[in-house]
């Protein structure tokens, strides 16, 4: 009897504190969440609306005098701004050309690092030290490579007895920018690794037993079962190359500052051209609306992808469910 007592007054006891913790549930979430709520609304959500406010007026970025145009940004980005638009088309088709090969490219070395090879761990970190060199010294680098004057392609070139090449203008200077974004693969080699080592090896045997070659085993198997983080590497590669702004104006010819004056008009991208008109033309205003549209194009594209991803993307959880209801 004694021992039973014990044990209720344990389990009254557990019980009273589980009470006592659901009480708080919801104050002790909201005080853990509250460093990323204020860093939220104070640096997200606030700027996000300012911008929207802005985007309304011809605000100079200096003048106290500026006041409301109602839509008129608007309508003259929609009308009067070809330039715009074509910067949008310039950007659309980098980003259709950087980002297969990023995802691709990055596939491909984690297929070669995952075999069992000699040195593989330092193999992987060869491959994956380009992808945390900062921006600034890869764009520096790079600028050396396709210096016209004492650059080390050119150089190649001249040994096979070409002539010297303006790399860093039109027409050749997006090629450049191509070279240089895929300069860092590691940092996709290092997911799409991680996820050939989730791939369960008794299904990739059983398909060599089945007489599968390795492509067949890799567009039929591990393709498939690797399709979300694939997925991810898209849709986090299509956003961050949609707003590239850094590396065409470091890339650039120019005095070594972060300038886009000298920006050739191949990498003049979306986002360079709202730089200029945030900084030499001074015209926030404008520029506002420019953001606010390309963030309302780059919104509906993602969730047109997100749409699309159902039918190509091969979830486990989605299999697990369609066993369960049967």
């Amino acid at each position: 009897m004694a021992a039973a007592a014990a044990a209720t007054n344990v389990a009254a006891a557990g019980a009273a504190r589980t009470r006592g913790w659901r009480r708080y549930r919801a104050r002790t979430f909201y005080l853990f969440a509250s460093p990323w709520i204020a860093g939220f609304v104070l640096l997200t959500l606030t700027p996000v609306v300012y911008a929207l406010i802005v985007s309304f007026t011809n605000y100079d970025g200096a003048s106290a005098k500026w006041r409301f145009i109602g839509i008129r940004n608007y309508v003259e980005l929609f009308t009067a701004s070809p330039a715009v638009w074509e910067s949008m088309m310039r950007t659309v088709a980098y980003t259709a050309v950087v980002v297969p090969l990023s995802v691709a490219g990055g596939l491909f070395l984690a297929l070669l690092v995952n075999e069992r090879i000699r040195a593989r761990g330092v193999v992987r970190a060869i491959f994956f030290v380009p992808s945390v060199v900062p921006i600034v010294a890869t764009a520096i680098m790079w600028r050396l490579i396709f210096s016209k004057d004492a650059g080390l392609l050119n150089g190649i070139v001249q040994v096979f007895g070409g002539q010297k090449v303006t790399w860093l203008a039109d027409p050749y200077v997006i090629y450049a920018l191509i070279v240089m974004s895929l300069w860092g693969l590691g940092g996709g080699m290092i997911i799409s690794l991680a996820a050939l080592q989730d791939v369960p090896q008794e299904l990739t045997e059983a398909a060599r037993l089945d007489g599968a070659g390795r492509l067949r085993v890799l567009r039929s198997v591990v393709v498939p079962l690797i399709s979300p983080v694939l997925y991810f590497q898209v849709i986090t590669g299509i956003i961050a190359t949609l707003q590239m702004l850094v590396q065409p104006m470091l890339l650039a010819e120019s005095s070594g500052k972060l300038s886009s004056a000298m920006v050739p008009e191949s990498t003049t991208l979306f986002m360079v051209h709202v730089y200029n008109e945030f900084f030499y033309n001074n015209r926030f205003g404008y520029g506002s609306a420019m953001l606010w549209v390309f963030f309302v194009v780059i919104l509906l594209f993602t969730v047109i992808m997100q749409r699309v991803s159902r039918r190509v993307v091969f979830y486990q959880n989605d299999v697990e469910d369609r066993e369960d209801e049967k």
